[in-house]
């Protein structure tokens, strides 16, 4: 398996994983035509997309979702609890085109699609683990919180695209946010910080995590460096230390990420 940050971030977000056999994209929060770029170069051609899968219903998580589909004729994959709120936002496509699932693992191609609840302030939001060969990636952002039920499901995982969306006294010294909006992002069903992130790896390095991708960042609350250090120094607290029991990556909004290979 290889996997791609596309886009990530509060503008937009989209994840590339390709198997032997499937193409899959994880979301399209960026216009069609962007993507359309961007695949480009990195040498995928989207008519070879074999489905898109869905988180929630934002629009950073799926504006160019409809374009696209309707354009390359693409499997859109959501969940039965989330279908009602990202329909809305799809225009029309096919609804031979659409297959809703419900909490139970399933195949697409070569690959198995295991997924779990995430506390956010969406109608619906889900994460999601791909398992082919026993090689596993899992895509893990907008989470208020995390609980025992999302450790489990990402316990084991090789590769993780999980959030570290702000630095908490970065926002809270924020004079363009409201507390409104400042509460709203510190809440269990908002965003996860550069701390509780660090502090969700700790729990999942024992399982056998060899890389991070921290994805999501605010860029109004965050920056790259700030993610990777507090990460890094949350890690060390625990013992676990950066580049030799684990590795950890950030991904940004603008530029592609690295592709990641899982041998």
């Amino acid at each position: 398996m290889r996997a791609v940050s596309i886009a990530s971030g509060s503008k937009g977000n989209c994840i590339y994983i390709e198997t032997n056999q499937c193409k899959f994209l994880v979301d399209i929060g960026i216009s069609c035509s962007l993507l359309e770029e961007k695949l480009k170069l990195v040498n995928i051609d989207p008519r070879t997309i074999d489905a898109v899968f869905v988180t929630h219903e934002h629009s950073d998580h799926c504006s160019g979702l409809g374009a696209f589909a309707r354009k390359y004729k693409t499997k859109i994959y959501m969940h039965t609890s989330g279908f009602p709120f990202v329909n809305k936002k799809l225009g029309k496509v096919s609804p031979e085109q659409i297959v809703c699932f419900a909490n139970t693992d399933f195949f697409v191609g070569d690959t198995t699609i295991s997924t779990f609840p995430i506390p956010h302030d969406s109608n619906f939001c889900i994460g999601y683990v791909f398992n082919c060969d026993n090689k596993r990636v899992a895509v893990a952002t907008d989470m208020g919180h995390y609980n025992n039920v999302i450790i489990n499901k990402l316990m084991g995982v090789d590769l993780i695209y999980l959030e570290s969306n702000h630095d908490e006294q970065v926002l809270l010294n924020n004079p363009k946010y409201s507390a409104t909006l400042k509460n709203r992002i510190l809440s269990p069903r908002g965003h996860l910080s550069n701390v509780n992130c660090g502090k969700l790896i700790t729990e999942l390095v024992g399982g056998g995590l060899k890389q991070i991708i921290l994805s999501h960042l605010s860029e109004e609350n965050n920056t790259p460096l700030l993610a990777y250090t507090t990460v890094k120094q949350v890690l060390q607290k625990n013992g676990i230390i950066e580049g030799e029991h684990v590795c950890v990556d950030v991904a940004t909004q603008h530029k592609i990420g690295t592709f990641f290979e899982i041998q």
